[in-house]
């Protein structure tokens, strides 16, 4: 089902959404971050994920610094329209440890 930026439910956390980022190819999940309607907006517009930083309270484009640009395929929006999965194409990581992955520790138990 297609669905419009307008019907994302950006007010039941105030403005921001959780975004996963995944590896379309691999499925390798990379990355979580957050969007607005703004960031998100960016995203459609330009093919390359954007994110609000909650730390630094802007807009950003994921690589911007580090050239590691995620370009997005697809956007999928789960079933109470308040969480996104941007399925992306990039051989660059997405950590900035330099890591594939920010999943990258595991938790002693």
């Amino acid at each position: 089902m297609l669905k419009s930026i307008d019907k994302i439910d950006f007010e039941k956390r105030n403005g921001i959404i959780p975004v996963v980022v995944q590896d379309i190819k691999t499925k390798d999940i990379l990355m979580l971050g957050y969007a607005n309607k703004h960031a998100l907006s960016k995203t459609v517009e330009t093919g390359n994920a954007h994110f609000w930083s909650t730390s630094h309270n802007r807009l950003w484009m994921k690589g911007e610094e580090s050239g590691n640009i995620q370009p997005v395929e697809k956007i999928l929006i789960d079933c109470d329209s308040d969480a996104l999965l941007y399925l992306v194409n990039s051989r660059k990581p997405a950590c900035h440890t330099g890591n594939r992955s920010c999943f990258h520790n595991e938790l002693d138990r």
